[in-house]
């Protein structure tokens, strides 16, 4: 086991049941097909990232273990985020990794150095949060497992991040935010990333969907 581990947790690319705040434009099977691309530029982005990098998946092993070969796989845990998060926690902790720093596969630009910052500060504090532009967080790490700071969470809304950081304060763990990105989750989010990085895999398959008009 690594020091230093860097889960990724994804989902199978199934029409439907992904991207579907992107539908419309997009339709169900144009959704899965950018995040299928989305979920390949990430992983392979992240072989650059100072750690190991784990799978957390939610869906078939076989399609996992086909599409990403050599890379370590661990399924998701039952129940809600703050649920799978927090096992997916525990067993790197319980398998003796130092630290250990969880995103999703929704933030195919994201940039290393801000993932290197994060494992570099958890030499130091308990807690680094990368907070997303829509009030969650495109990155957490922790230097220890701490159970409590995962339940009972307004998932999926703007007031993610602010109350993980009051949780921090509660639970008294030291806590470093880093630097504010973006995740890829409706169609503005899309618009962002064509015109932050235009050459990105997931932004060219976006213009090509979305031709002649895309926005």
């Amino acid at each position: 086991m690594a020091n230093h581990i860097l889960g990724i947790f994804a989902k199978q690319p199934v029409a439907g049941r992904v991207k579907t705040r992107l539908c419309p434009p997009l339709s169900p099977q144009q959704a899965a097909r950018l995040y299928c691309t989305c979920l390949q530029e990430t992983v392979a982005a992240m072989a650059k990232a100072p750690a190991e990098r784990v799978l957390f998946f939610a869906g078939e092993r076989t399609y996992f273990a086909e599409t990403f070969p050599g890379l370590r796989l661990i399924p998701q845990s039952d129940g809600d985020l703050g649920r799978r998060l927090d096992r997916a926690f525990a067993q790197l902790f319980e398998e003796g990794c130092q630290a250990a720093a969880l995103i999703g596969s929704d933030s195919p630009d994201l940039p290393i150095p801000l993932v290197a910052n994060a494992f570099a500060v958890l030499n130091k504090v308990d807690l680094a949060v990368a907070p997303a532009r829509d009030g969650g967080y495109v990155l957490i790490g922790q230097s220890n497992h701490s159970p409590e700071l995962f339940r009972d969470m307004p998932w999926s809304s703007a007031d993610l991040w602010p109350a993980t950081r009051q949780r921090a304060e509660q639970l008294s763990l030291s806590c470093r935010e880093l630097d504010t990105w973006e995740d890829l989750d409706d169609l503005a989010s899309l618009q962002h990333l064509c015109q932050r990085c235009p050459a990105s895999p997931t932004a060219q398959l976006a213009r090509q969907i979305l031709a002649p008009d895309p926005f």
